[in-house]
């Protein structure tokens, strides 16, 4: 029971009573009550238990928001709805609400997307200024030396996408390395590459591989942030765990 409790300006916080600092005026100015009392500043209640008021007026939290860790699989789309009709992260997670992809992941490529109702928390995902890193599994063909490896760490140039989406110029620089090569047939002799970077230009990575001369066969992002992918397999998903999202927000904001 002690861990649900809460110090009572935090819980009118999160009701939406105003700052922190505001809540505790409220408290001082004896407008707050725990079960019929004066709450005095300093208090601490259980939310889902003591009886809460404002002026006389019971306290409800908010609704808790979602947030879901899912693996997309390679072909399916990152938004709500598709005007072709092909099908969408949103339809492999029957649940009810408006969850929103933080961010996008090509349709080639496959692996962590997070949905999330909390749109403070989709905005800084997104935002340049604090995008968290994010981690990529890359399987491209032939073997990338030195030199190719180097020139994708220190930042490419990149001509426009095209007419409508110039998205050029030099790449910011990125953590590559190999993780392994494989010897086989011709379909099979490529290289797994570790892939680390903060920008999210259009089909980025495919394109500074393909300008380096190793077109990109397979792409699996595995982590956003400090969030992983886990053991999730191609169109699982599961609910973030409390840490999990606590993390994520503190990565948030921490401006790159």
């Amino acid at each position: 029971m002690e861990e649900s409790r809460q110090r009572l300006q935090k819980i009118l916080a999160a009701a939406g009573f105003g700052s922190r600092r505001a809540c505790e005026e409220l408290i001082r100015q004896d407008r707050v009550t725990v079960n019929g009392r004066p709450a005095h500043l300093g208090d601490s209640a259980d939310p889902a238990h003591d009886a809460i008021a404002v002026d006389g007026t019971a306290v409800t939290l908010k609704p808790a928001h979602t947030y879901i860790a899912l693996y997309k699989p390679a072909g399916v789309i990152t938004t709500l709805s598709d005007e072709l009709g092909r099908q969408t992260v949103r339809d492999l997670v029957p649940l009810e609400g408006r969850l929103i992809p933080a961010g996008r992941l090509d349709a080639d490529s496959e692996g962590l997307v997070l949905l999330t109702d909390d749109g403070e928390l989709t905005n800084r995902l997104t935002h340049p200024r604090y995008k968290p890193s994010k981690e990529y599994h890359v399987y491209v063909m032939g073997r990338p030396d030195e030199m190719a490896l180097a020139r994708w760490r220190h930042g490419v140039d990149l001509p426009d996408f095209d007419d409508k989406n110039r998205d050029g110029g030099r790449t910011a620089p990125a953590q590559v390395e190999i993780i392994h090569i494989e010897n086989g047939s011709q379909e099979r002799n490529g290289t797994w590459l570790r892939l680390v970077m903060h920008e999210g230009r259009k089909r980025q990575i495919r394109r500074v591989a393909q300008l380096l001369g190793y077109p990109v066969l397979r792409l699996v992002r595995v982590r956003i942030g400090p969030l992983h992918l886990g053991s999730l397999k191609p169109g699982q998903w599961r609910y973030l765990s409390q840490q999990e999202v606590e993390e994520l927000k503190a990565s948030a904001h921490k401006p790159t």
